[in-house]
């Protein structure tokens, strides 16, 4: 298991340093200058500006300093607010957007595992019937459409709830429903079809004839083995519904990391580009990491530290 541990760890660095040279690649790649507008003509300007940001450098001299940004863990100061840091931005934009993120994956694991759950227990049931309608809508429609529709029909037409900002937590609702709908549709497809196979087992079998009450059956026995495909997904789900964040923070003005890196990538804006990118994609790939962990100690048939063949 050591081995297993530290070999995933070090795709984790590689994947990182991956992610973070092709983002300072692509940044340097595509024509332009975050300073090519009207308060900047003056060329003196420019390159005060470029050199006081290191642009001036050789390419190799500016990946060097970009690396060495990312393992000091502090990205510079945002070129169009120059008063304030990437890691001021960092820290107040994120923890908006990983409570949404979170809030967002607790209600989708209740909501779908109950869905999946229950429709597997009523096969080709109306309830098996109106949980895979739910999932298949739920995966078909985008959670920008969803997310407009809410606004329109639940905060403009029935005026129930608030339509924007992060002031209250009614203000969560709407964009936790626009971002959970999705996740939940899958996470409730694969318990139904994970728990279909468990109950057909033989352990199963033997557990009611010892006369276990269903409720046991279902909670003790079954549903711990019929999660192991949800667990399995669980790190690219977190992926999927934080990166989501972005485009619905932008439709309901929520002041998370999603209002800085669409203004950055609209301003050319380096560092906070760079900055925001390797800072998610670490803490994506860092998820990912765990829940391998996880799993392995979860499904007692996966052997992470032999070798096929080993006794």
């Amino acid at each position: 298991m050591a081995k297993y541990i530290i070999k995933r760890f070090l795709m984790m660095i590689a994947t990182i340093l991956i992610i973070a040279t092709l983002t300072f690649a692509l940044m340097h790649t595509i024509p332009g200058s975050p300073f090519d507008d009207e308060r900047t003509s003056n060329p003196t300007i420019q390159a005060n500006l470029e050199k006081f940001y290191k642009l001036d450098e050789p390419m190799h001299i500016q990946y060097l300093y970009y690396l060495k940004s990312i393992v000091t863990f502090d990205f510079g100061p945002s070129i169009k607010k120059p008063n304030e840091s990437v890691n001021e931005l960092l820290a107040r934009g994120f923890p908006i957007s990983f409570e949404l993120g979170m809030v967002t994956i607790l209600v989708a694991l209740l909501s779908g595992v109950t869905l999946g759950t229950f429709a597997a227990l009523r096969h080709n049931g109306i309830i098996d019937y109106t949980a895979m309608t739910f999932a298949v809508v739920g995966i078909s429609v985008p959670n920008f459409v969803l997310a407009t529709l809410l606004i329109q029909q639940i905060a403009v037409n029935l005026e129930w709830l608030p339509p924007a900002t992060w002031s209250s937590p009614l203000h969560m609702i709407l964009p936790t429903l626009a971002l959970a709908t999705g996740p939940t549709a899958i996470i409730a497809r694969l318990t139904r079809s994970s728990m279909l196979e468990v109950l057909t087992q033989d352990y199963i079998k033997m557990a009611r004839a010892k006369g276990l009450s269903p409720v046991r059956i279902v909670v003790r026995h079954a549903l711990r083995n019929a999660l192991m495909p949800v667990v399995t997904i669980m790190g690219t789900m977190l992926a999927g519904i934080l990166t989501g964040t972005f485009v619905i923070e932008r439709i309901f003005a929520i002041p998370g990391m999603g209002k800085y890196f669409v203004e950055s990538i609209n301003n050319r804006d380096y560092p906070v580009i760079m900055g925001s990118t390797v800072f998610y994609s670490a803490f994506l790939v860092f998820m990912l990491f765990l829940v391998d962990i996880v799993y392995g100690f979860l499904d007692p048939r996966i052997k992470l530290h032999r070798k096929e063949g080993d006794a």
